[in-house]
């Protein structure tokens, strides 16, 4: 079958805003539930949800659950996922990419909706004649090799290529969208998958990062806004996660004079801040109890300049190549500093943030931290991405 603000941030740094309202009906829920939903709930009270339609009760619940299992808070059962220790990952990685590739939560719910009806989202090996992975795609008909499809990253992101590809495809049911993109042989059987895409998209998102969730149309944005900001009342600063006291340089502030997608890039990692290295980590949830979505050096750096509207490749063999090489002298932030091993082949990549300091995933054993350029040793190539 057929991816400006200004920075602020004071002394040792503070949460710069609470989550924009996920739901309404959440708020009930609350007192069992983690900070962002506790923080999504605080904000239905200050803004209200007026003008916002809800999602009806049962796609609420189903998202309710799934936040549950995604904070690790046991064995939860969600409707319509036999399967939760391997549909959930798989759900994050297609809104993750989604995410990446800038497109909008509408676009993510039609994704997983396909997922949903073409594998159950289960990374299938085998399908109708050469049909694999989790959208089934084809090799034959030009979709990949049979080890790219295999790969939930590369098999979402071709999803997402070809739904961009059609005209006004926000405007279309999702039936006829998926249908568009897959030419399944069972065109009206994406219908009866959309509540559950919706809940998982409308659970997943939150966790990736304000960008990651654009609202759909007629329904509530999912994005995270400063503190004197609520629901459709224009822009502010976006908050990416508390930054943990201490862990910046007294009187830090984001470069006001770095461009805006730098800012946002540098952002997004300083709220990964006290979160542990993970070698092989996704980065899609690095406060999350499952170690492979914490975060290596490449996948922070990667999943930064994501959530800032610009994709680059995943390691650092390959992101040396996300930009135009600049001398060590002319560091700027928001440069890629790669050091260790080779400048044909570094091992490790931090993300400069100014003033001489740079956030990184150091290595095993360690947190996501800010430190001093020196610690890095001899920079070996400096990439300037933006």
């Amino acid at each position: 079958m057929k991816k400006g603000t200004k920075g602020w941030l004071t002394g040792a740094a503070t949460l710069l805003g609470l989550s924009l309202v996920l739901l309404s009906a959440i708020a009930a829920h609350v007192a069992g539930l983690g900070q962002n939903e506790a923080e999504a709930a605080a904000a239905v009270t200050r803004c209200g949800a007026a003008g916002q339609p809800g999602f009806d009760p049962e796609t609420a619940d189903t998202a309710r659950k799934v936040k549950e299992m995604l904070d690790g808070s046991g064995d939860v059962n969600v409707r319509g996922l036999s399967e939760p220790n391997q549909q959930v990952p798989n759900a994050k990685v297609i809104v993750a990419t989604g995410v990446q590739k800038r497109v909008p939560a509408r676009g993510q719910v039609i994704a997983l909706a396909t997922a949903l009806q073409e594998s159950a989202l289960i990374n299938l090996n085998h399908g109708d004649r050469d049909s694999l992975g989790l959208f089934q795609q084809r090799p034959s008909q030009g979709w990949g090799t049979r080890e790219q499809i295999m790969d939930p990253v590369y098999s979402s992101g071709k999803f997402y290529d070809g739904l961009a590809k059609l005209k006004d495809w926000e405007q279309m049911p999702l039936t006829v969208a998926a249908q568009k993109v897959q030419r399944s042989g069972f065109p009206d059987a994406y219908a009866k998958h959309e509540p559950l895409a919706t809940a998982l998209q409308q659970a997943i998102a939150p966790t990736l990062g304000a960008a990651a969730a654009s609202p759909m149309p007629g329904q509530p944005g999912l994005g995270n806004f400063g503190p004197s900001q609520c629901a459709g009342q224009g822009g502010g600063n976006v908050d990416f996660g508390n930054i943990p006291p201490g862990s910046l340089p007294e009187s830090y502030q984001i470069p006001a004079t770095a461009p805006p997608q730098v800012q946002t890039a540098i952002r997004w990692a300083l709220g990964q801040l006290g979160t542990m290295y993970q070698w092989g980590g996704s980065c899609t949830n690095a406060h999350g109890p499952n170690p492979s979505d914490r975060c290596d050096c490449s996948s922070l750096t990667q999943r930064a300049y994501g959530v800032a509207g610009k994709e680059i490749t995943r390691t650092t063999y390959t992101q040396i190549n996300d930009g135009h090489v600049v001398p060590a002298s002319a560091i700027q932030p928001g440069d890629q500093l790669f050091a260790v091993g080779s400048a044909s082949r570094p091992e490790h990549v931090a993300l400069a943030i100014g003033y001489g300091y740079v956030v990184h995933a150091p290595k095993p054993g360690r947190v996501v931290e800010v430190a001093p350029q020196a610690n890095l040793g001899p920079i070996l190539l400096v990439v300037r991405v933006v």
